[in-house]
């Protein structure tokens, strides 16, 4: 096992350290995922000209890659740095600059590369423009899946009670508004199923499903 700096940051089921001003290690302590398929599908996007961040090493547990300067988009929102109004303009880019990259290993050109978790805390806003991070969810599929992800994820924020709900309800409106055509019945539907299923999330936060949903179809209608 590779020997770990400063830790920088934890997430849900990673933490990440420090390896030099150039470089950090992230390390999976759940053993969910498997890093070597994650960077195998970040040098893909990247190799399309999609903005992840580079690699360097990858284990089943470990990935090495590219240390990144600047805050998050929800770090941004919290410091008034960020609108809504430019969020969610920014996420509906990434979406789809994301599924104009063709799949790596299906041959069926209505697949695509999805992410599965692109929300404000996985954009980092760095000088050279917004980097994606985090694509341990990553899979191939049907666009409208990854929409349904990341508005459902919005969604939830947007109807419980954190201090943001109020940013991620507009920052929902907002990439909705700027590429509601992603959005498909179909896609939403396999997204609140996953999200259910998913076992990071608290009972509480599964609770908000039904009303997520219903926020995303009213703001959708009539494209559901």
């Amino acid at each position: 096992m590779r020997s770990t700096g400063r830790l920088l940051g934890s997430g849900r089921s990673a933490d990440v350290y420090e390896v030099d001003e150039a470089w950090v290690l992230r390390r999976d302590r759940a053993g969910w995922g498997d890093a070597t398929a994650e960077a195998a599908v970040m040098e893909h996007v990247r190799g399309h000209g999609f903005p992840a961040p580079g690699v360097r090493l990858a284990t089943r547990t470990d990935l090495v890659m590219e240390r990144l300067s600047g805050p998050t988009m929800l770090e941004a929102f919290t410091t008034g740095h960020l609108g809504p109004q430019e969020a969610g303009p920014v996420l509906a880019r990434l979406l789809r600059a994301l599924h104009a990259v063709p799949a790596r290993i299906s041959a069926d050109p209505a697949v695509r590369v999805l992410h599965l978790d692109l929300h404000p805390e996985n954009v980092m806003l760095t000088s050279e423009g917004p980097r994606v991070i985090d694509w341990s969810n990553a899979e191939e599929g049907p666009p409208g899946l990854d929409w349904g992800m990341s508005a459902l994820i919005l969604a939830q924020v947007a109807v419980g009670d954190a201090p943001y709900a109020g940013a991620a309800r507009d920052t929902l409106a907002a990439m909705l508004a700027d590429g509601t055509p992603g959005i498909t019945d179909a896609g939403l539907t396999e997204a609140r199923e996953r999200r259910a299923a998913n076992p990071t999330m608290s009972g509480a936060e599964t609770a908000l499903l039904g009303e997520a949903e219903e926020l995303v179809r009213g703001i959708s209608a009539p494209g559901l």
